[in-house]
């Protein structure tokens, strides 16, 4: 019987029983090699609503990947809050340049027509084009995970990472303000998304969270309330990607509300199950770049055989696929879940 890859994606997200581990990213997918496969690139793919679903539906119909991932960037919401972004290239992500409120919150809201500017209405778009193309309401149906921006990951684009840093040391009422405003465009844009077909948005944020500048204090006063509110205001699954070694901060991001968190491979997986417990499904964690990128299928097929053997509850990348990875080290993903099962047997 054909598995229903959309069920058993929100029945492992939301800690239902599965009958395998779901192999998929909730990170960027588009490699080099894909967009040759399409003729979807990079930067166009971007922009243009067709081809950011072609180059997104080949990651499950060419690389195996058990679910469709897009966009390709972290640049959407900065953009449209007046960030300058240069676009990238076929192999380089798009970027910010500018940060227009360094100097602090005057004159910061959320745009009016939120949903009509900058590359919103293309990726709500191409969410559309994919429903029509996964089968939606069949057994054959695909989840779809969209992209997007978390507050803090916002409120570092438009202002710095540098002065987002102080402020959060020494001036606390000015951070909460950004990260209300920000919080309050995420829902915004979250929903869109889900009202559009999206069956979950994965959240990279919070890079400065596994860093050690930040102070486990922040988390708990400036950022928590805030990822506590978005999780209870957005209509559907969230899942948090998290860079960097978030170990000591697993069990507090586990208390927001978050249906999943996705960590990269610094991060101990036996540790993370016993931090978070079952307040939220543990995604990970794959070496996007020292396996994925530069290893061989075989390499990746080893960590991800032990990942599976940890307890993680979808096996996937740690962070973004890198645009160079060579397909068949992302094809090893499911090979590797389908032999662990076998072996297991």
């Amino acid at each position: 019987m054909e598995r229903n890859l959309r069920k058993n994606f929100l029945d492992a997200i939301y800690g239902n029983p599965v009958d395998r581990v779901h192999a998929l990213s909730v990170t960027q997918t588009g490699t080099v090699e894909l967009m040759d496969i399409t003729g979807a690139a990079w930067p166009e793919a971007h922009s243009n609503p067709e081809k950011m679903a072609a180059l997104a539906l080949a990651g499950h119909e060419v690389a195996n990947l058990e679910a469709i991932r897009y966009p390709y960037c972290l640049t959407v919401l900065a953009e449209i809050m007046g960030c300058d972004v240069r676009m990238g290239t076929k192999d380089i992500q798009p970027s910010v340049l500018s940060h227009p409120f360094s100097k602090g919150p005057e004159n910061l809201n959320v745009p009016e027509k939120l949903l009509e500017k900058g590359r919103i209405p293309a990726v709500l778009k191409a969410t559309e084009i994919l429903v029509d193309r996964t089968g939606k309401g069949t057994q054959s149906e695909i989840p779809l995970i969209a992209g997007m921006e978390g507050p803090l990951t916002v409120f570092t684009h438009i202002t710095e990472v540098k002065n987002c840093l102080i402020w959060a040391l020494k001036k606390p009422d000015c951070f909460n303000t950004f990260m209300e405003t920000c919080t309050e465009l995420c829902i915004e844009y979250a929903n869109s998304l889900f009202d559009h077909g999206a069956d979950a948005l994965s959240m990279p944020d919070g890079g400065l969270v596994g860093s050690r500048m930040m102070p486990p204090s922040v988390l708990e006063d400036s950022i928590k309330p805030f990822y506590k509110c978005l999780c209870k205001k957005v209509n559907g699954p969230l899942i948090l990607h998290i860079c960097g070694d978030v170990g000591n901060s697993l069990g507090s991001l586990s208390e927001c509300g978050f249906e999943a968190i996705s960590i990269e491979e610094k991060v101990s997986m036996e540790a993370a199950k016993e931090a978070i417990g079952n307040r939220a499904r543990l995604i990970g964690n794959i070496s996007p770049s020292k396996t994925l990128l530069f290893g061989t299928p075989e390499a990746v097929k080893a960590e991800a055989k032990q990942c599976l053997s940890a307890g993680v509850d979808i096996l996937a990348p740690g962070c973004g696929i890198a645009p160079r990875t060579p397909l068949a080290n992302i094809r090893a993903l499911v090979e590797a879940r389908d032999e662990w099962y076998e072996e297991k047997d």
